[in-house]
């Protein structure tokens, strides 16, 4: 499977990334209403952002397909994270500022299904297996979601949303000592951060984290602004998605090396 990618270390960590593809099969974009809008909430440049974790040793596990055919980071029964609050589906039908992707109005059950089948069921499936592999190496391992999104959503949360947005279900998903060494890595850099605010952690967060078993789960949510030109008014074809900015995303590159190192530390004190 050329979208499914797995690059394995044998460090305790994983770092998923699970909304950086664009790809879209051809017969699913011909019933989209735009390619442009289908693939508008990608997770922009984040595996460039991230390109140095495989040097620490990570896993890294990602798909290529785009979200908008399959979203893997949400619970794949159908039911909201969310609930009373706007959120996107398993197989999005708007975009995150509320805009129709299908010309139709969407996937029906039976093609849910299949792209079920097709890309979610074999992404986690690897990411199990990674988890699975490296427990046998390791007492405790350390899932990492590695996001993004624009600073300002309307429709999904009110003002500037904060540079770091850490989620841990609400305390659930990890150990308390490794939710406050990622906030210390943070809050050490000045920037804005906040723990179990609008995004708690989407389904992988919530699903593998369990403390219990030696599988931590955290999940970083970025205001994109660090790294490349947020738009301040709603984006347009013309003006999204802007270009990765090599110079600004570097200082927060060095935040998350030290985010990933307080993950390794706290996976293997000692």
């Amino acid at each position: 499977m050329s979208w499914l990618q797995v690059t394995r270390g044998d460090a305790p960590l994983i770092v998923s990334l699970p909304h950086t593809g664009t790809q879209i099969p051809p017969d699913i974009e011909a019933g989209l209403a735009s390619p442009w809008l289908a693939r508008k909430d990608a997770d922009w440049w984040v595996d460039r952002l991230y390109a140095f974790a495989e040097g620490m040793g990570a896993t890294i596990v990602r798909t290529a397909i785009s979200r908008t055919v399959i979203d893997v980071n949400r619970d794949p029964s159908g039911a909201s994270l969310y609930p009373g609050q706007a959120t996107t589906e398993l197989c999005p039908t708007t975009t995150f500022d509320g805009e129709p992707l299908y010309r139709d109005g969407g996937p029906d059950a039976a093609e849910i299904d299949r792209r079920r089948t097709l890309y979610f069921e074999p992404y986690h499936a690897a990411l199990r297996a990674e988890i699975d592999r490296l427990r046998g190496l390791h007492p405790t391992v350390v899932l990492y979601e590695a996001h993004s999104i624009r600073s300002l959503v309307p429709r999904l949360f009110d003002g500037e949303l904060p540079q770091f947005n850490l989620g841990t279900n609400s305390g659930a998903s990890c150990a308390d000592a490794l939710t406050s060494a990622v906030e210390a890595a943070c809050d050490a850099s000045g920037r804005s951060r906040i723990t179990n605010g609008r995004f708690k952690g989407g389904w992988t967060t919530r699903h593998y984290g369990q403390p219990a078993t030696g599988v931590h789960a955290i999940q970083m949510e970025l205001a994109c602004r660090g790294y490349m030109d947020d738009p301040a008014e709603a984006p347009t074809e013309d003006t999204w998605p802007t270009p990765f900015h090599a110079d600004r995303a570097e200082p927060l590159r060095r935040v998350l090396e030290d985010v990933l190192s307080a993950c390794l530390k706290f996976a293997r004190p000692a």
